[in-house]
């Protein structure tokens, strides 16, 4: 009797510790995602930030006359949504920085908030990348004259910032990627049962 009990506390020891072990790991691994997160919502502020001033700065004078970013409305979108997007990184970094617990309201918060802003600096770089092949190409059939042969430095310039807004759209389609998973992960898998027939079928709990 006196070993049956050794046994069981033996055993309780060893799936105790078996226990912290799991939960240090995952510790670990939420503290390592937890920091890439946190830099890849820094990292935007920054490009967002280079992208908003290098368009704001975009004008030119010449005999033919004055063209600026504020002429042309996707530019101006551009500007927009470079500045939210700034904003909200700097918030999320900020938020995303402490460590707490990623209950589910807040795992839904940033899932949704994180496809918001990916979208919409995806749709200002989109728009700005065609007005800006306009400019260089021109179009006969909408009467839209090529300006870049005469408005060079406009012209650099614009795709300059439209360059940097792609680069912040890819790191907002990790960090989607990233906000996905936490949310996701946080559901059990469905459960699967075989039927008479052997083959496993998905229960999605209907």
């Amino acid at each position: 009797m006196a070993e049956h009990k050794r046994e069981n506390k033996t055993s309780s020891i060893i799936t105790g510790t078996t226990s912290q072990q799991i939960m240090t790991t995952a510790e670990d691994g939420n503290s390592g995602i937890r920091t890439v997160e946190t830099l890849l919502r820094l990292l935007p502020v920054g490009l967002c930030v280079a992208a908003l001033v290098v368009m704001l700065k975009d004008s030119q004078t010449n005999e033919y006359g004055s063209l600026s970013y504020s002429n042309i409305t996707a530019f101006r979108f551009l500007v927009h949504a470079n500045g939210i997007c700034a904003g909200y990184s700097l918030l999320s970094a900020a938020f995303t920085a402490i460590p707490r617990p990623i209950t589910m309201p807040r795992a839904w918060t940033f899932f949704l908030l994180d496809q918001v802003l990916t979208y919409l600096i995806l749709a200002a770089g989109a728009v700005a990348t065609e007005v800006a092949f306009l400019t260089y190409k021109g179009d006969v059939a909408v009467t839209w004259s090529e300006v870049c042969g005469t408005y060079g430095e406009f012209c650099r310039k614009a795709t300059a910032s439209i360059i940097i807004t792609f680069m912040v759209v890819i790191c907002y389609v990790l960090l989607s990627l990233i906000s996905s998973y936490r949310l996701f992960s946080k559901y059990d898998p469905p459960l699967g049962y075989k039927s008479n027939k052997g083959i496993e079928i998905v229960d999605f709990g209907n």
